[in-house]
C-alpha cells in the first residue's frame, strides 16, 4: 500500500459500517456530569487515577466496589454503537452505574421476589431477588459477607413487598393479565401473594376454578383455566413455563 493511499480517508460501506470512537476524555466529561446526581444514599462514586492503567470508575455501595477503567468503559461503548456525543456517552454512563451490582444492605431494604429463569434453557422458573433502579431492576446475588440467616432475611422482606408492588390487571375473554408498567419484570412479584392476585381476578369478573398461570419473566403473566393456559402457552411464540396455581408453593430460589 503506497503512502498517498494509507492516508487516504476512508469511505463507502466500511466507512459508514465502522461506528464513530468513544474517546476516554469523553466518558470523563460526561462522569463529571452524570455522577453527582447519581451518588446517592449510600452509593459513592469517582473518577480516580490509577499510575498503571489510567482514569477509573470507582463505585462503592455497603460491602460492594466496583472498579471499571475509563479505557475500558469507552471501548465498550464504542463496540455497543454508543454515539460519541454528550448525551449519548452521558446515558450510557448512567447505564453502567444503573446496572452495578446490589449490595446486601440494599437487597435487605429494597429487595422485591420475582421469578426468574431457572436454567439456560428456560425450562423452569425460580424466585430471585431484585432491586429497581428507576425502570430496570437488577438481580441481587449475596456478597460471600452474607450468611444463612441474612439470605433468609432478604428474601423473607423481598416476598412481603412483592405482595404490594402493584401492577395493571386487564381481562381478556378466559384469560387474566397481570403486567407492570413501570418496571416489566416486577409482574410476576404478584404471585408471591396468589390468594390476593386470584381474589382480584375474580373481582373483576372472571371466577377461576384450578387456574393455571403462564410465566414468561419480564413479561405480563396470563392466568387461565387449564385448557386455555395450554393454548396461550402453545401459541405464545417465546419461551414460557405453565404451571398449576398450586405448584406456586414448590418453586424454589435461585
Amino acid at each position: 500500500m503506497t503512502p498517498s493511499r494509507a492516508l487516504r480517508p476512508a469511505s463507502g460501506l466500511l466507512a459508514r459500517l465502522r461506528p464513530a470512537a468513544v474517546a476516554v476524555d469523553d466518558v470523563r466529561a460526561a462522569a463529571a456530569t452524570v455522577l453527582p446526581a447519581l451518588a446517592t444514599g449510600s452509593l459513592r462514586a469517582a473518577v480516580l487515577t490509577d499510575p498503571s492503567g489510567g482514569p477509573v470508575l470507582v463505585l462503592a455501595e455497603d460491602e460492594r466496589r466496583t472498579r471499571l477503567p475509563l479505557r475500558d468503559l469507552a471501548e465498550d461503548m464504542t463496540d455497543a454503537g454508543v454515539a460519541p456525543t454528550a448525551d449519548g456517552v452521558a446515558a450510557a454512563l448512567t447505564a453502567v452505574v444503573t446496572g452495578r451490582p446490589v449490595s446486601d444492605a440494599a437487597a435487605a431494604r429494597a429487595g422485591v421476589a420475582v421469578l426468574d429463569w431457572a436454567d439456560g434453557a428456560r425450562s423452569a422458573v425460580g424466585w430471585r431477588v431484585v432491586v429497581r433502579r428507576g425502570e430496570r431492576t437488577v438481580a441481587w446475588t449475596p456478597s460471600d459477607r452474607a450468611d444463612a440467616d441474612v439470605v433468609a432475611r432478604t428474601r423473607s422482606g423481598a416476598t412481603a413487598r412483592a405482595a404490594d408492588a402493584g401492577g395493571v390487571l386487564r381481562v381478556e375473554g378466559p384469560v387474566a393479565l397481570w403486567s407492570h408498567p413501570g418496571a416489566p419484570v416486577l409482574a410476576t412479584a404478584a404471585l408471591a401473594a396468589p390468594d390476593r392476585l386470584l381474589a382480584r381476578i375474580a373481582d373483576a369478573g372472571l371466577p377461576l376454578r384450578d387456574p393455571h398461570v403462564v410465566v414468561t419473566p419480564a413479561r405480563p403473566l396470563a392466568c387461565a383455566v387449564a385448557g386455555v393456559a395450554d393454548r396461550l402457552a402453545a401459541l405464545t411464540g417465546e419461551a414460557c413455563v405453565r404451571l398449576p396455581w398450586s405448584g406456586l408453593a414448590a418453586l424454589r430460589w435461585l
